[in-house]
């Protein structure tokens, strides 16, 4: 990345879990950082914590899924912050259910939010990346892309994402954009936490649970996924694209 390109980056679902750590790593490497969620209140910490360390931040509220609000916010962003050059897709929910119980919505919302909205977002930054002849776009899939009981949503959604960043690589790639996805495996989120109590186990026995099956014996926490952002980010990633890197403690295929 040049000195005259901007160094604006824009995270969504980063009001909390590994959003929250992608942007405040960002911050730290010399980002200003659009820090997107459903509602801009709850970007509120994540925004003053960038703050209290020098860093630059902007709270965005946006439902991703939307056209107009997505572009509303990336607008938004560009005329704050200045152009942004890097898009960390992360905004995403969980409705999980066996198939017999799933339902349309719980079916659309997640398609919507997770695959669309990375979508709709890729548009509308690309602009600004194509214009600067640099960018970067990491979307956040998941094991689950692997396949997962309860989460034929979820994991389609995410399997898809892993489609979308190949083409978007391939379609990008000359005006010196990359893109890749990264899959965690077991993150300590309010996502997992939620999951444990779905299944009826504390979390931290969940925790311990999960860990006994991953070969490094211990589970993610988000900045474990913030990190290898970070370095796709870097210059020094700029001949790794279209790839699917699974941060999962293990081989994952």
């Amino acid at each position: 990345m040049t000195q005259s390109n901007p160094r604006v980056a824009i995270v969504t679902g980063a009001a909390r879990g590994i959003g929250a750590a992608v942007a405040k790593r960002l911050a730290q490497d010399g980002f200003a950082v659009g820090v997107v969620d459903l509602h801009e209140s709850s970007c509120a910490d994540t925004v003053k914590e960038i703050e209290a360390a020098g860093g630059r931040a902007l709270a965005v509220g946006a439902d991703v899924s939307k056209t107009d609000q997505v572009d509303a916010a990336v607008g938004r962003v560009a005329d704050q912050l200045g152009a942004p050059t890097v898009l960390v897709n992360n905004a995403g929910i969980t409705r999980d259910n066996l198939l017999f119980k799933m339902t349309d919505e719980d079916w659309d919302s997640v398609i919507a939010v997770h695959l669309r909205g990375s979508f709709l977002m890729s548009r509308a930054a690309q602009k600004y990346m194509t214009e600067q002849k640099w960018g970067r776009i990491v979307n956040l899939s998941s094991v689950s892309a692997l396949g997962n009981r309860g989460q034929a949503n979820y994991s389609t959604a995410k399997a898809g994402l892993q489609g979308l960043t190949k083409t978007l690589a391939i379609e990008l790639g000359k005006f010196g954009v990359t893109v890749n996805a990264i899959a965690p495996g077991f993150i300590v989120t309010d996502m997992t936490a939620a999951t444990a109590e779905r299944v009826g186990m504390s979390f931290e026995d969940f925790q311990q649970a999960a860990a006994a099956e991953i070969p490094v014996r211990r589970v993610g926490v988000p900045e474990d996924i913030a990190n290898v952002a970070a370095f796709l980010i870097s210059d020094e990633a700029s001949f790794v694209s279209g790839q699917v890197i699974y941060v999962a403690g293990g081989p994952r295929a």
